[in-house]
């Protein structure tokens, strides 16, 4: 039986390499579409966790993955031998940026290695990794080629881009509509039917990875640069006291030639934050400078100082100084309703702070405690002692569970930084807006 009947069949053994917010989610939506799924992952304490039925991913259903775990559909391991029992491998390891925003391509590397080891014939790997246009090409087929087998003709590659978000109500991996773009013709068949059994949304396919990778960057890059326009207008309506919410609600009544995008004290989660810049190292081979990508990370980069900056320049307005301040944050996940907190800006906002010599304190549903530049932090309950005791309130996350009316009927100072309070601004002089 061929690769491709083995797929169409839904007798393909399937792995997924990288359980973490991309790979555990779809290696739950390919057991449900009736493949037997193995996945790998070199933390024992995923594999063990996954094999007992215990999800601790936000878009994975708890009763999906323990029903999975007890048909046998699904199961984890760390011992990358059993890559040899899979017919297809999705690799959907982190990308992370080193300290001088360049990729580190490691964990992509060390996978494609353990699968080079183990490849056979017939066999597809897709790369699920956000990474700069050329990845699956230059640097993931070479490792793959040692083996003395070749693309297109004994196995298959190809690049897909994960379109995780996590926390979003509408789309999730099942019904997010898939870019594939594989090395031949072959390979993107090959993946395109995979997808196609497996997901309830279009597959679309590009000429080669590099589309496909770089799709994946367009995206994300789009959304950088407006987030960095708008934030700079935020700032330049503040100066001329104009409610920026109100001009963006405004703006969206245009039917067509406007997109609305939203201010904040900065920008997290593992793609906007870091996708572009995959893209700006890249472009330096071609001698290219990503003028418009700098400068809109310089300005989100800049965006959690400016929040402290504003606090500062409300409490001393109000006769107090920032040093020594009692500042009650609430929220420290990079968005709302999730405990995600990749690169969230309120880890940059609490640096600022404590850089200053405030004393923060934590409140967040979401997130318990949590450990940053070596110091542990523990979310306070959100009493009425606790916010009349605070010299200020900062909104870092809109979280939906929080009765921002209460904490704005016992706070001195309210700083919304998400524009949660919207609706609650009548005649109310301790409340401030980004």
């Amino acid at each position: 039986m061929t690769l491709m009947e083995k797929i169409l069949s839904k007798k393909a053994e399937v792995g997924v390499v990288g359980l973490g917010y991309v790979g555990l989610p779809l290696a739950v939506e390919k057991a449900k579409a009736g493949y037997k799924v193995i996945g790998f992952d070199l933390q024992k304490s995923k594999v063990d966790m996954v094999n007992a039925g215990h999800n601790y991913i936000g878009d994975v259903v708890n009763e999906d993955l323990q029903a999975l775990v007890k048909e046998g559909k699904i199961q984890a391991t760390t011992d990358f031998e059993r890559i040899m029992e899979c017919d297809t491998v999705a690799v959907c390891v982190p990308t992370p940026l080193d300290k001088f925003k360049q990729p580190d391509l490691s964990y992509v590397i060390n996978s494609t290695k353990d699968i080079a080891k183990r490849l056979h014939k017939d066999m597809l790997i897709v790369l699920e990794s956000t990474t700069y246009p050329g990845t699956t090409e230059e640097v993931m087929l070479p490792i793959l080629e040692e083996s003395g087998l070749k693309v297109g003709k004994d196995f298959y590659l190809a690049f897909s881009p994960e379109r995780v978000d996590p926390g979003n109500i509408k789309f999730k991996t099942k019904n997010t509509p898939k870019v594939v773009g594989g090395v031949t013709k072959e390979c993107t068949e090959h993946a395109k039917a995979l997808y196609e059994r497996v997901l309830q949304a279009q597959v679309f396919t590009v000429t080669s990875p590099k589309e496909a990778e770089m799709t994946k960057i367009l995206e994300n890059s789009f959304r950088l640069i407006n987030i960095a326009f708008i934030n700079e207008m935020a700032i330049i309506c503040n100066k001329m006291n104009i409610n920026i919410w109100e001009v963006i609600q405004a703006a969206s009544t245009k039917p067509f030639g406007f997109m609305p995008f939203y201010p904040g004290p900065g920008i997290g989660g593992h793609c906007i934050p870091l996708d572009p810049f995959y893209l700006q190292y890249k472009a330096r081979a071609y001698d290219f400078h990503t003028t418009m990508i700098d400068l809109a990370g310089d300005i989100t980069d800049s965006m959690p100082e400016y929040v402290v900056e504003r606090l500062s320049e409300i409490l001393n307005d109000n006769k107090k100084c920032l040093n020594g301040s009692r500042i009650l944050l609430l929220g420290v996940a990079y968005k709302n309703d999730i405990d995600d907190m990749r690169e969230s800006p309120a880890l940059k906002v609490i640096e600022h702070l404590e850089k200053r010599h405030a004393q923060v304190i934590i409140h967040d549903p979401f997130v318990p405690e949590f450990s940053h530049n070596n110091k542990k932090y523990y979310s306070s309950p959100l009493t009425k002692d606790l916010i009349e005791n605070m010299d200020a309130v900062v909104i870092t996350t809109g979280h939906t569970t929080v009765d921002y009316g209460f904490v704005a009927d016992n706070a001195k100072i309210l700083f919304d930084t998400k524009n949660v309070t919207k609706n609650m601004r009548t005649d109310r002089k301790n409340l401030f807006i980004l």
